[in-house]
């Protein structure tokens, strides 16, 4: 077995055992070196520390980098200053510098080390101490706010940096301070990259009409008013109609003008989301229009129904709604513990999670016991380690209903799969009988990993995505930075199991989501999770994640970045990037179905 391989094991399985690893740390082929201290940095253990700082001063610049990426993933502080002084390539201080940002603040050190590296003399080393800025005052913002000092070299960066991403960070980082510096924000409002000018609108709060709809968004959102919210219902971009129809009705606007949306819209989603305003402003001229939406084939309108009649005080419809076929409009629409105990009976994931949360101190509890162990056994028989989230809340649950006839039941769950799962039983049992018990799984263990032909095979893959009714995009598949993500994601693709799913998730300014056989945050793509796989890539526009709910919990649906999110940096996956069709990203909204996932191996 190549050694290679053996690191993406331990890696893989998050090993106790790490003696391979700290072996090819020293290794000297630069290429083993980097993977081994990736691997390291991955593992998130502060008693690698000593045996990463070794490479800090390696011959080969990327192993250097590597492993400055790496003394961050593990929190270790370190003489980052003597470091900087030392180090010759831009590049490589560059890491170093985020790094500063994401490790244990030194207060006035840390923050004089930054913006000093903001008149760096090379562009990189200046872009990663913006990196490092914008990290350490989000990461810290109860704690420590910039100095004046800090806030001037940042306005002075906005106005000497031709690198849009710098300037964005700059402009990231003054929103945290506070900075209200009118200059500044006039030059950011005039900048050529609307991903600046949007986050100037952020910081300022200012109405401005301007030409990408990702500012337009923002200021409507932020600055709109009835005149305005009224007058961009005619915007091209139904993204900036949306924001209005939600603006006039959190502003009580005039119904008249979203009233005529709700029947004549010309996207279901504009008419369902006009009726949910007018239900906020005017409710008696909505009540007339809910049966309509309520009956829409198309289900995610059903939703918005849902959340209309919430607002109408409708019961008739929430009763209806409540038994609805599709399982995401049930989980929209169920109020009461007995629609709570009827939903038990579904397999979708996201209804049994807003099921067993909504049974929290209702008087169904106590008799629906047995269902929600049914339920639990039956979840677990299925072998997914991905419905998580509802297995916690209905332990949970039975956990509240104090029934001591759960204490048998649930002993076979001390050995789940789920180390999660495991241990909250065993807290349950110990507390339930007054007599401890332990869980027997200590740590998760997933699918295998991919074999070396099947990464081989992806390196320099591409895949082609298409979007029904709106074209195609392109994205490179990033295999050396992510290769069991990769491979993850080609299998599913190869299966055909993205076809006809959707992006049930927009985000706007932010992220769209999809690839969920349940159109919900809740039902994986896969059964087992993935383990992150964070390194220097970072959630630029265009790249791909992959979503998850807490760490090493990736469950293969895919997000793609609309805006630059440094924000998701080290804790999301990216696993890819679009080279082309970006155009047609930017018209993904809530619902849209993707056709087929296609890959295209080197050969």
């Amino acid at each position: 077995m190549s050694v290679e391989r053996r690191l993406l094991e331990i890696e893989d399985a998050r090993a106790e055992d790490v003696s391979v690893l700290l072996t090819a740390l020293k290794n000297p082929d630069p290429s083993i070196q980097r993977l081994a201290v990736r691997a390291a940095g991955r593992l998130e253990r502060p008693a690698l520390k000593d045996a990463i700082v070794l490479l800090l001063r390696a011959p080969d610049a990327l192993v250097r980098a590597e492993a400055a990426n790496a003394m961050g993933q593990v929190r270790a502080a370190f003489d980052y200053g003597a470091l900087l002084r030392e180090e010759r390539s831009g590049d490589v201080r560059a890491v170093i510098f985020e790094t500063i940002g994401r490790v244990a603040p030194v207060p006035g050190e840390s923050e004089l080390l930054l913006v000093g590296g903001l008149t760096d003399a090379s562009a990189p080393a200046r872009m990663g101490a913006a990196r490092g800025l914008e990290s350490y005052f989000r990461l810290n913002a109860r704690a420590l706010m910039p100095a004046l000092e800090t806030v001037v070299a940042l306005r002075q960066a906005m106005r000497d940096n031709t690198n849009a991403h710098l300037r964005e960070l700059a402009m990231l980082t003054l929103n945290v301070a506070g900075d209200k510096d009118p200059a500044t924000f006039a030059l950011a409002l005039a900048d050529p990259n609307p991903q600046v000018r949007r986050l100037a609108v952020l910081g300022s709060r200012q109405w401005v009409d301007d030409p990408s709809p990702m500012v337009r968004y923002e200021a409507m959102r932020l600055a709109g008013t009835c005149d305005r919210a009224v007058r961009a219902l005619q915007d091209p971009s139904e993204l900036v109609v949306l924001a209005a129809i939600d603006v006039a009705g959190s502003s009580a606007c005039p119904a008249a003008a979203i009233e005529p949306l709700v029947k004549s819209g010309t996207t279901w989603r504009i008419r369902a989301r006009a009726l949910v305003s007018l239900a906020r402003i005017a409710p008696d001229s909505a009540r007339p229009h809910l049966a309509a939406l309520a009956a829409d084939p198309v289900w995610q309108a059903r939703t918005y129904a849902a959340s209309a009649a919430k607002v109408l005080k409708d019961s008739a419809t929430l009763e209806m709604l409540a038994k609805d076929p599709q399982p995401n409009v049930m989980a929209a629409a169920i109020t009461t513990g007995a629609d709570a105990v009827r939903a038990l009976a579904s397999d979708h994931a996201g209804l049994l999670d807003a099921a067993a949360r909504l049974l929290k101190g209702t008087p169904e509890l106590p008799a629906a016991v047995p269902q929600m162990l049914a339920t639990l056994q039956r979840l677990t028989r299925t072998g997914r380690a991905t419905v998580r989230d509802p297995r916690v809340q209905l332990l949970e649950r039975l956990r509240e209903s104090g029934d001591p006839s759960i204490v048998v039941p649930l002993r076979g769950l001390l050995a789940d799969r789920d180390p999660v799962v495991a241990t909250l039983v065993a807290d349950i049992i110990s507390k339930a009988t007054g007599s401890v018990v332990a869980a027997t799984t200590r740590a998760y263990v997933g699918d295998p990993l991919p074999s070396e032909q099947t990464l081989r095979d992806l390196r320099g893959a591409t895949a082609r995505v298409t979007m029904a009714g709106l074209g195609t995009f392109t994205i490179d598949l990033l295999t050396e930075e992510a290769p069991v993500t990769v491979a993850a994601f080609a299998a599913l693709a190869d299966r055909g199991q993205f076809d006809g799913l959707t992006f049930h998730r927009f985000a706007a300014n932010f992220v769209i989501q999809g690839g969920s056989p349940g159109a919900d945050e809740m039902d994986g793509a896969t059964s087992q999770f993935l383990r992150d796989e964070v390194g220097t890539a970072s959630h630029l526009r265009g790249t791909l994640g992959i979503s998850t709910r807490g760490h090493d919990t990736g469950d293969g649906q895919i997000f793609v970045n609309l805006v630059d999110n440094f924000r998701l940096d080290h804790q999301y996956t990216v696993f890819a990037r679009v080279t082309a069709g970006m155009d047609v990203v930017d018209r993904v909204l809530e619902g849209d179905a993707i056709t087929s996932v296609t890959i295209t191996r080197r050969r």
